[in-house]
């Protein structure tokens, strides 16, 4: 099938959008006051948080396709596979700076995160897109999602028994976690970016991968369009239903979960597109398109201000509390005050970001 290189501005503000909310849920100005919407859901459930992250990942899949099928028709495999091994090299090693900063007390080495997940993800669909068909990946995701659910719901686990998706303990994710991830886990005995948790979260990446193929096609917008809302609401219908079989869980990446994120990410690229290739709105968010087109520098950079913003190693006293408790006394809802600090914090971070994007200079982590 022919294809387009056309470049598509609204990949870089939805990716960038993503970091800014990554920031803001991330960089609270106190953890003890956060408005619901802006935590993730406990357990099973779903809040407007837990799509951040599976939308990054998604548009990550598509700019693999856009990105890599323009250098295949320069350069050979073999090239390319380097600099994608480097660039996954990059992202995992700058998760494990990020989790050491500024201690670096190796001892409390955490081996997953995000950009841990991020960096697994980006090198598995890397390779998939080099290496296979669209009827392998096809497969490949089909089995993965099938198969996760099948063993996640309906396999006994050593010592503990048939799974219960409604205790964390007790599932062949936190099980595989205890026995065989090293260093510091987020929740002591079980990771939210595990090891099992990863293979649905590939999966997430090869769906923003299709809607790459779908923009590659030689069609006019409007067709393209059209596929991605088709596309959407088979993943939403396919989310919805699997729900009850294996329940909505960010922490576990479930079934459902990576389906109905699925759509929910292919939507918002749909409308993206609308908004600022198509209606040519783009340039009304600027501030998306620069923290989109240094994402993971940005976010990188937010996590090394916090030595600034959020500790007291340097001045005796952390700056957010002094926010929090300077114009908390004065009876301003704390909920509202530890918002406005996060979004205070975005700001600070968009300085750097905006010179940057000023002088054209793009950090490829």
């Amino acid at each position: 099938m022919k294809t387009t290189s056309q470049r598509f501005l609204s990949l870089d503000i939805l990716r960038g959008t993503t970091i800014i909310f990554m920031i803001i849920v991330n960089h609270p100005g106190s953890w003890s006051h956060v408005y619901a919407p802006l935590l993730h859901a406990a357990w099973n459930g779903i809040t407007p948080t837990d799509y951040i992250f599976p939308t990054f990942i998604f548009i990550m899949g598509t700019s693999i396709v856009l990105a890599l099928s323009k250098r295949t028709e320069q350069q050979d495999k073999s090239a390319i596979l380097k600099k994608v091994l480097w660039r996954s090299a990059k992202i995992y090693f700058v998760g494990l700076f990020l989790w050491l900063w500024p201690e670096f007390n190796v001892d409390r080495i955490r081996w997953v995160g995000v950009l841990q997940r991020i960096s697994v993800v980006y090198l598995a669909c890397a390779l998939l897109y080099l290496y296979t068909s669209r009827k392998t990946q096809w497969i490949i995701g089909t089995s993965l999602l099938v198969g996760y659910l099948i063993v996640m719901c309906f396999v006994a686990v050593p010592g503990i028994g048939m799974p219960d998706l409604s205790i964390a303990e007790k599932n062949w994710a936190h099980y595989l976690d205890s026995i065989l991830l090293p260093g510091v886990m987020w929740q002591k005995t079980w990771d939210p970016e595990g090891l099992l948790s990863t293979l649905p979260a590939i999966v997430t990446g090869m769906l923003g991968m299709h809607a790459g193929f779908i923009l590659q096609t030689k069609t006019s917008m409007e067709q393209k369009l059209n596929k991605l809302f088709l596309f959407a609401a088979i993943l939403l219908l396919l989310g919805d239903m699997t729900q009850y079989i294996f329940p909505l869980n960010k922490n576990l990446w479930s079934t459902s979960f990576t389906l109905l994120l699925g759509g929910i990410s292919t939507l918002a690229l749909g409308l993206c597109i609308y908004i600022c290739d198509i209606k040519n709105y783009g340039h009304h968010f600027k501030i998306g398109h620069a923290f989109g087109v240094n994402a993971i520098f940005v976010y990188t950079l937010a996590g090394m201000f916090t030595l600034l913003f959020y500790s007291d190693a340097l001045w005796g006293v952390a700056l957010n509390r002094l926010f929090m408790d300077g114009l908390g006394s004065i009876g301003l809802p704390l909920k509202f005050l530890s918002l406005a600090y996060a979004v205070l914090y975005v700001f600070v971070i968009w300085v750097p970001t905006k010179i940057l994007f000023d002088k054209n200079i793009y950090i490829k982590l």
